[in-house]
């Protein structure tokens, strides 16, 4: 079961506000406080363009490879994390497995 999902209206979210190409590299990382707000106390994600370290948990949509690496892919060890747009914000849902 894939535990990490970006909808084709988020990515067509993140190539609009960080004028993406396709073949482009989104990584999601962790980071203590400040960030978007997640299920573990006290951790957020963070956002930053181009690849860093080894691919660990990848969804590729409309071209574009979003991904955690191999030092934060626990973050999703005992989550789905779904990223949707919604009223033309990103949203981040995490659901237990």
């Amino acid at each position: 079961m894939m535990n990490f999902h970006v909808s084709k209206e988020a990515a067509q979210w993140f190539k609009d506000e960080m004028d993406l190409q396709a073949g482009d590299f989104v990584q999601f990382y962790v980071k203590l406080y400040g960030g978007i707000p997640t299920v573990h106390p006290n951790y957020s994600l963070g956002i930053s363009f181009g690849k860093e370290g080894t691919v660990a948990i990848k969804d590729e949509v409309e071209g574009i490879t979003f991904y955690f690496n191999d030092k934060d892919e626990w973050f999703l060890d005992d989550y789905v994390l779904n990223i949707e747009a919604k009223n033309e914000e990103v949203e981040y849902i995490f659901t237990p497995k």
